[in-house]
């Protein structure tokens, strides 16, 4: 189906972050725009504001009218529904055209030149500074990000702009429906096991995603990554990390609450950049973000006020409260190495202050085959408060709790292990330095209500 043709777009699975950003296309562009998600939330409420049809039981009946005509209605769904549902198993027996979300960015990445990030961490923060830096220079960008820009209050960015950034997810292999023009790679320690099976799978996938640049485009890599990439001729190479490889950093300044340092690169270097959201991981990630930037046409000025201008992302070390006397933030950690960059940046902020932290593990899979590792990362930090496990989309495994963590933690960790429903009862009876909720589950609607206790208190 053409993308012309089309003038209704049906989602099963509608409030995730992802697909929000293809449904706010769509809205834009002045389609008929409905779907089905679970449960209503912030997001979906916010969508049914801008136009969004939705509704929340799994009922074909509830399909509007506008979405039965299979010739003019594309039908997008999330991998997290199953097979089996009976809105999905409809509008396959209809024939209606169906597509992943990552189909649809993918003739995206055709129809304009993609700036696409891949990683299994770093990605949403560094697709949304190169979106943030396109939008303000004098080239623009389209954008569809898996965070909400605080700049912009949205996961999306519509313009006229010929370049769209666009975050590569490798959950379900997702990415390789993209054709990036130019893309970042953040990192490949291996996740999503359940999909993959083995970390040699998981390395392939990343190998095959860079088959698909296209020839006159360019791949910038982190330094050190396991994965071979496969490049075809005349996609330019360069590599990158925070104090070695053809973009860098030098001169790093951490004072005062404030991050500085200049910027290397093979096409022009720029000192004295000034980080908006001043958090020492995003050094490197802005370092990955104004390089792709940079290679798309961004001058040294617009890099400089890009990158001093950016606000950050919802959920990623995102600061609810910043006094001399409490800190409270939340962040969206939720694989091992994820959570020893967040530990490691807030320890380094805060250096001589205790640092509790609430984890809500996600998924049983990614627990049975990282638990040591979350333990290794969280015992950086000084008092460590575990809930229950978010399923998502799995089942529970048996012998699988948050208990393999707990038991894990290094002697002289305080430890606790409660229900996630009892997380504000706790807040309210317990004392905090610098407090951070962790982790990618639902835990996270919970932090208006911590950050009103911590308030009062």
């Amino acid at each position: 189906m053409n993308i012309k043709d089309i003038k209704s777009v049906y989602f099963v699975g509608a409030g995730g972050i992802g697909m929000s950003a293809i449904a706010r296309y769509f809205l834009k562009k002045g389609l008929v725009v409905a779907g089905y998600d679970k449960t209503p939330s912030t997001l979906t409420r916010q969508l049914e504001k801008e136009g969004m049809l939705i509704h929340y039981d799994e009922n074909v009946d509830e399909i509007p009218h506008a979405c039965r005509q299979p010739q003019t209605c594309l039908v997008i769904y999330t991998p997290a529904i199953p097979a089996e549902h009976q809105e999905l198993q409809y509008f396959r027996q209809q024939g209606f055209e169906i597509q992943k979300r990552a189909q649809v960015l993918g003739t995206l990445t055709r129809q304009h030149k993609g700036l696409c990030v891949a990683g299994t961490h770093g990605k949403t923060t560094t697709s949304t500074m190169c979106a943030h830096i396109m939008h303000q220079s004098h080239l623009d960008c389209n954008a569809f990000l898996g965070g909400i820009s605080k700049n912009y209050g949205t996961n999306y960015i519509l313009s006229d702009s010929d370049y769209v950034v666009i975050e590569a997810d490798e959950f379900d292999r997702s990415f390789h429906w993209l054709s990036p023009y130019m893309t970042a790679i953040t990192s490949t320690d291996p996740d999503h096991l359940d999909i993959y099976g083995t970390k040699e799978a998981y390395l392939e996938s990343f190998r095959h995603y860079t088959e698909l640049i296209q020839p006159d485009g360019a791949l910038v890599i982190h330094r050190g990554l396991e994965m071979k990439e496969s490049l075809p001729a005349g996609v330019r190479r360069y590599d990158y990390a925070l104090t070695e490889g053809d973009f860098h950093a030098e001169n790093i300044r951490i004072e005062n609450g404030e991050i500085t340092f200049d910027f290397i690169s093979p096409i022009e270097s720029v000192k004295n950049i000034e980080l908006g959201q001043p958090v020492p991981i995003n050094i490197e990630n802005g370092i990955a973000a104004m390089a792709l930037a940079q290679l798309a046409g961004c001058t040294a000025e617009e890099l400089r006020i890009g990158m001093m201008t950016y606000s950050g992302v919802e959920r990623r070390f995102d600061f609810k409260i910043k006094t001399d006397r409490l800190v409270f933030l939340s962040d969206y950690a939720h694989h091992p190495k994820e959570i020893y960059q967040s530990a490691r940046s807030i320890r380094e902020l805060y250096r001589d202050r205790k640092i509790t932290a609430i984890f809500q593990p996600h998924l049983y899979t990614r627990t049975r085959d990282f638990y040591p590792d979350f333990a290794d990362a969280l015992s950086l930090l000084d008092e460590v408060v575990l809930t229950e496990i978010y399923p998502a989309r799995e089942q529970p495994i048996e012998g699988v709790t948050s208990k393999l963590i707990y038991d894990r933690l290094r002697p002289g960790v305080e430890k606790y292990m409660i229900n996630k429903d009892d997380v504000l009862q706790f807040v309210k009876d317990h004392s905090f330095d610098v407090l951070i909720v962790l982790g990618a589950g639902d835990l996270d609607n919970q932090v208006p209500q911590i950050a009103n206790i911590l308030n009062r208190k």
